[in-house]
């Protein structure tokens, strides 16, 4: 796809029960930090992700800020960061980069 746009983000932050408490302690400095959207606190898989998980979305023109940010702050948590391209698949093969661990997502959910 080599006429795709970019439209923005998305930063899946990863946690399960044993980070839960770090996982909100990070969500509230983002809120904190930034106003990007931030979304719900999923003590459940969802969508193509293996863990639990919450989402937040930001511009192009932001990928600078935050995803350094994310790096020097996860304090081990695993954050899959994605472009928004309008092709899901895509978004989720292509556009991928990792803080951390990779993992497989569940790309029949996409």
């Amino acid at each position: 796809m080599a006429d795709v746009d970019i439209t923005g983000y998305h930063a899946h932050v990863y946690f399960g029960e044993d980070t839960v408490e770090q996982a909100r302690a990070l969500r509230e400095r983002i809120s904190e930090a930034f106003d990007y959207a931030v979304g719900r606190f999923h003590e459940k898989n969802v969508g193509p992700h293996p863990c639990w998980s919450f989402q937040i979305a930001f511009e192009a023109a932001e990928f600078g800020t935050i995803v350094p940010w994310l790096a020097l702050n996860r304090k081990g948590l695993t954050v899959l960061v994605h472009g928004r391209s309008g092709n899901d698949i895509y978004d989720h093969t292509e556009l991928v980069f990792w803080l951390g661990e990779s993992a497989e997502l569940d790309l029949s959910v996409l």
